[in-house]
């Protein structure tokens, strides 16, 4: 150990002293700006990207996959299911107290009642909710049911409880004869 002559501050990382121009702090420790890095995958971090266990420092990704919650809607963003434990990265997943995220805002609420999806028929939650023809869709399924392109709830057609583009709702169920469509100067969509 090198003697600390200056009395200054010791970096938690590798224990040399740290002079003010090289310095930051994180819940009472001083690091290396160098130093500041996640334990695992040594991405630099800022007060917005560590996460502090014990002396310990990751980054956000790195501290949910060893010390995070498993399971349905946790980590990813809402509706993921991971099961990475970060084992290529070199993290020792350590059972134990589940840790709460503080930042979950326990968006797992069910909406729409008993119907599910008019789609899937799943359950509809409302971190993946869309409204659209009164009721309540998954984003992954809030898409025409002819051509399959996404759709806004402002850009949509319903008809008999599915949903359609302009465009294919227009083309199969608009007005048809002399003077829709066909006449001089129309556009004539064919099949």
């Amino acid at each position: 150990r090198m003697p600390n002559w200056g009395g200054g501050k010791k970096c938690g990382v590798c224990q040399k002293a740290v002079y003010f121009a090289e310095e930051v702090q994180c819940e009472g420790n001083s690091f290396h700006k160098s130093c500041f890095l996640c334990m695992v995958c040594k991405k630099n971090l800022d007060s917005t990207t560590v996460a502090v266990h014990g002396e310990e420092i990751y980054c956000k990704s790195c501290y949910g996959k060893k010390y995070g919650p498993k399971g349905y809607g946790y980590g990813q963003g809402a509706g993921t299911l991971s099961t990475d434990k970060g084992e290529s990265l070199g993290i020792k997943y350590e059972e134990g107290q589940p840790h709460r995220p503080t930042n979950f805002s326990g968006s797992t609420q069910r909406v729409g009642g008993s119907n599910g999806c008019p789609r899937c028929g799943q359950a509809v939650y409302a971190a993946e909710k869309v409204i659209g023809a009164g009721k309540s869709w998954h984003k992954s399924c809030f898409r025409c049911a002819k051509c399959g392109k996404s759709l806004e709830s402002t850009t949509l057609a319903d008809k008999d409880g599915e949903i359609y583009c302009k465009g294919c709702y227009a083309k199969n169920f608009g007005p048809k004869g002399f003077g829709f469509g066909q006449g001089a100067g129309a556009l004539i969509h064919s099949q």
